[in-house]
C-alpha cells in the first residue's frame, strides 16, 4: 500500500444562495477590504467557499458534532431547520416558456 492515500473526490460542487441586501453590501465591503489588504482583487463568488470553509473550521460545536459523530450527511428526505423566518427577496417575473397558442404538455 502506498504512503498516499487514494485522493478525494474534488469535483466542484455548485451551490446558489440567495443574499439580503445587507449580506451582500458586507460580501462587496470584504471583498474591497480584501483588496486593500493583499493588492490583488478578488471575485465574491471567489471568496465565499474560503470564508464558509474558515467558518466551519472555527466553530467549535460543529467540530464537536463531527468529532461526536453527531453531524452526519443529510439525505434527500431530511431538511435543515431554520432558525430565523426568511426575509423578502424581490424577485423578477420571468415569461412563461409556453406561449399563448400553444398547450403545455404533461
Amino acid at each position: 500500500m502506498l504512503k498516499l492515500g487514494k485522493l478525494p473526490d474534488r469535483t466542484p460542487v455548485r451551490i446558489t444562495i440567495t443574499a439580503s441586501p445587507e449580506l451582500n453590501q458586507g460580501l462587496r465591503d470584504y471583498a474591497a477590504l480584501y483588496r486593500a489588504t493583499y493588492g490583488e482583487a478578488e471575485a465574491i463568488a471567489d471568496l465565499i467557499p474560503f470564508m464558509l470553509a474558515a467558518f466551519l473550521e472555527s466553530d467549535r460545536g460543529f467540530a464537536k458534532a463531527v468529532k461526536e459523530g453527531q453531524a452526519v450527511p443529510e439525505s434527500k428526505e431530511q431538511k435543515p431547520a431554520r432558525r430565523q423566518p426568511r426575509r423578502q427577496v424581490e424577485t423578477a417575473t420571468l415569461p412563461s416558456p409556453v406561449s399563448s397558442n400553444e398547450e403545455p404538455t404533461p
